[in-house]
């Protein structure tokens, strides 16, 4: 298993500097740039005039050619493609991604700004999820074709085909002070006042902000989960080792609970790899709805800014999460099922 292992994180370098290439190579050779957002700014800003005297103008961008000259070194667009990659690649190794060009200060700070709000709808929206979905699948799965079996499935499959972004708006609409009832707030994961409450208080009004959020981000995962861990166990059942266990007279709950679970988790925990994607899940239409300053909409804001340092750090630090993610499953394979080896 640690040869695996070893293999595994050794296959990542080669993986994440692929990913990082194809990445850096396409953001920079898309249309617009840092420079022209730049531009755009001052000359929006009333500066696009005055910056035109003074040497030979470049044309369509009315300024002249000192100022962009001044503007590539300052981006450090003065250098060839390669050579920013390499640069890029050496700073690296301290996490220094370099400086947003937006926010003028260190990428790595401006994502650990926005970590905190999507970390906490990540991790609580994968516990409850799994947390709810095993238990209903495996009562699913041995009330099967029962009234509580369709009744269940017809809802389950009704909320899997609502979109989240359109359940937002609805709850907010009924639920958050829109034409009906205001039972729920909106906006941020917290109130005003939040820093004077108790810490029961300070509870409570967390767990109000994030009812509705969480609702909509756990949507779409429940039902998979549910139908799969329902499923997997009903396949079980119908193995040879099963019909044995009810042979030598042991009850329905031991063959489900002690001898089919087991096996039927199997599938369950390739979900789990996706644990540490979680730390910068983030959705931007979700965020947008009710207004959470999170990893989402700092990746729609660099994109649309061309800001390429944290579009190239938040990329970086997904993939990384990822594929040591697909590592963690391999390992809770052997957990759940020590018969599976990887050497």
């Amino acid at each position: 298993m640690f040869i695996y292992l070893l293999k595994r994180l050794i296959l990542m370098i080669p993986t994440i500097f692929g990913i990082t290439l194809l990445t850096f190579v396409i953001i920079n050779l898309a249309p617009g740039s840092p420079i022209e957002q730049k531009l755009q700014a001052l000359r929006f800003g009333g500066g696009g005039a005055s910056m035109s005297g003074g040497g030979s103008s470049s044309g369509t961008l009315g300024v002249s050619e000192e100022v962009m000259e001044a503007l590539k070194v300052q981006y450090g667009f003065d250098k060839p493609l390669h050579q920013r990659y390499i640069i890029w690649l050496k700073n690296l190794v301290t996490l220094d991604f370099g400086d947003s060009f937006s926010y003028e200060e260190p990428v790595i700070d401006v994502i650990l700004s926005k970590f905190p709000v999507s970390l906490q709808f990540g991790i609580i929206a994968f516990i409850l999820s799994y947390l709810i979905s095993i238990p209903l699948g495996i009562y699913k799965a041995v009330h099967n074709g029962s009234k509580f079996d369709i009744a269940s499935s017809v809802m389950l499959f009704i909320a899997y085909s609502i979109v989240p972004f359109m359940l937002g708006i609805l709850l907010i609409v009924f639920l958050a002070g829109g034409s009906f009832l205001d039972l729920f707030p909106i906006g941020g994961v917290s109130s005003d006042n939040y820093e004077t409450l108790t810490t029961w208080g300070k509870f409570l009004d967390r767990a109000h902000h994030f009812v509705l959020p969480l609702i909509c981000y756990t949507i779409g995962s429940f039902t998979t989960l549910v139908m799969l861990m329902k499923n997997s166990i009903l396949d079980e059942i119908k193995k040879d080792y099963i019909r044995t266990a009810r042979a030598k007279g042991l009850d329905e709950k031991t063959v489900y609970l002690k001898h089919a679970l087991r096996n039927a988790l199997i599938p369950i925990v390739t979900g789990l790899g996706g644990f540490l994607s979680i730390f910068f899940a983030g959705s931007i239409l979700l965020e947008q709805v009710f207004q959470l300053d999170g990893i989402g909409l700092l990746s729609y804001a660099s994109v649309m800014a061309r800001d390429y340092n944290v579009i190239m750090g938040l990329i970086f630090l997904q993939s990384v999460a990822m594929l040591l993610g697909n590592v963690l499953s391999d390992i809770a394979y052997v957990f759940v099922d020590p018969r599976i080896d990887f050497d």
